[in-house]
């Protein structure tokens, strides 16, 4: 699964709007957008996020 594909599942199994993701997870209210765009994460902010939604699904639980 892709990093926009698991960023996609996680907001709508959250409800998060997509600036707010990208602001608490990469600092980076454009982040989601610009990945719907084309833009490629580095493998630093990819495990940035999965490393956010991880600690947030842990909090949620």
């Amino acid at each position: 699964m892709s990093t926009l594909s698991n960023i996609e599942s996680f907001l709508r199994h959250t409800g998060m709007p997509p600036a707010r993701f990208g602001r608490e997870a990469v600092r980076d209210p454009r982040f989601v957008f610009d990945l719907r765009k084309g833009r490629e994460p580095t493998v630093r902010t990819q495990r940035r996020v999965e490393h956010f939604m991880n600690i947030y699904k842990g909090i949620a639980e």
